[in-house]
This record gives structure tokens, sequence and C-alpha cells, in this order.
């Protein structure tokens, strides 16, 4: 029953379909690194529980070596007891003879028993073997799908690495954009448009007021030649071009 139950677990965590998995999970990062935690304890209990049918196995195939060599030792006594009964039976001592064939029969029983008992375990060792073979296999696959299941973390951790990063750089490409007239930037530079639509005005304006100020100037000039040349007729003389023409009898 034990040995079905490692069966099973191997068998199920050998076959299961990860991306299948992952497709269905909320958050396949999490899940991924649970399973990794998962499968490692399991793949540790199942080392630990192949581990011991190993040892089993070894403690079979030690004492089934011992049979035989129990069985070939008890052979070998069996000839020995047997060639002195022969001994003693050729020089005439039959009581030494059959003495030596009753050892000879007792080894030989000896050896029976340890030939059937190392018959007996060889079924077991086999079927103990096929089985350990079939529990390494299912510890590689698992040891597979954990490489497998660790790949796909570390992958998937670096793609939502990248798309995190990706989002971060479009969101600040969103706060940002100098296109959108209700960003800040355009809400700067329309103030800046502004001021500078006021600068430009009021220094149309002082211009405007300058050039007032020079014609006025000018026509004050001009009035003042006029009451000059007046001043100057009002004195007897004529003017031209503002200066004082004096008449042929003041000379």
């Amino acid at each position: 029953m034990t040995k079905q139950s490692i069966f099973g677990r191997i068998a199920q965590l050998a076959k299961a379909n990860i991306n299948a998995m992952i497709d269905s999970a909320e958050d396949p990062q999490k899940m991924l690194d649970q399973m990794v935690r998962d499968y490692t304890e399991n793949i540790r209990e199942a080392e630990s529980a192949v581990a011991q049918t190993i040892g089993n196995l070894r403690l079979l195939e030690k004492d089934h070596q011992e049979d035989l060599q129990e069985a070939q030792q008890w052979g070998t006594k069996a000839l020995a007891a047997s060639n002195k009964a022969d001994e003693f039976r050729a020089a005439g001592k039959a009581g030494e003879a059959q003495k030596f064939d009753d050892l000879a029969k007792v080894a030989i029983q000896r050896q029976i028993q340890s030939e059937n008992e190392a018959r007996g375990a060889e079924p077991q060792i086999a079927s103990q073997t096929e089985t350990v073979a079939k529990l390494k296999d299912g510890l590689n696959s698992m040891r597979g799908k954990l490489q497998e299941l660790s790949a796909k973390r570390d992958e998937l951790a670096a793609r939502n690495k990248t798309v995190q990063a990706q989002s971060q750089v479009q969101d600040a490409l969103k706060s940002f954009d100098v296109m959108d007239p209700t960003s800040e930037v355009s809400r700067f530079e329309e103030k800046i448009r502004r001021e500078e639509a006021r600068v430009a005005g009021q220094q149309e304006l002082a211009d405007s007021s300058l050039d007032r100020q020079f014609e006025a100037l000018e026509s004050m000039g001009q009035q003042t030649e006029i009451e000059a040349r007046l001043a100057a007729l009002k004195n007897g003389g004529s003017t031209r071009n503002g200066e004082n023409i004096v008449s042929a009898e003041e000379v």
C-alpha cells in the first residue's frame, strides 16, 4: 500500500500539466512559487521513500547472497563428510562411515534449505528491483518538472518586471504629454505666450508715446520760430529762415 501511494504521488506530479495550471492561476508567479515549494517538499519525501525502498532491496540482495554462500558452504561440508564416510567404509569402519554419511545428509539438508531461501527471495528481489527502477524514473521526472517550474517562474518574474517597467514608462509619458493642451507644459507655454503678448503691447505703447513726444517737440520748434519772426517784424526788421535782415536805411 505504501509503495502504491508513492507511485501515485510520483505519477501525479510527474504528469502535471504546468502550462494549464499557470493559465488558470490568478497570480501565476505566486502559484509557481508555491508549486516550486510543494514540488521540492514532495521530492524530498519521495527521495526518502525511494531511499528506504532501495535500502530494503539491498538487504534482500545481501540476504540472498548470504543464502547462496551458505548453500555453497553446506555443499562443501556435505561433500567432505561424504568423502570421509567413504574412507571409513573402505577401511571397514562401517559405524564411522555411517556417522559421516549422516553428517553429509545434515549438510545437504542445510544446503537445500539455504538454496530454497535464496530461490524464494529471487522473485521479491526482481519485483523490488523493478520498483526501485520505476521510483528512480519517477524521481527524475519530478526533478525535471521542478527544473521546468523554476525556469518558468524565473521567466515569468523577468517578464513581469519588464511589463511593470513598460507600464511605468507609459504612465510617465502620459503625464508629460506635450501635445495635450490640458497638460502642465501646455498651460505653462500658454502663460508665457500671454506674458510675451503683454510685453509686446507695452513696447508698442511706449513706442507710440515716444513718437508723439517727438512730434510735439517739432511742433513747439515751429511755433518758437514763428514767434521769433513775429517779434523781429515788430522790431522793424524782416525775417528769412529765422534770421533778422537789417534794412539799407539802418545801415
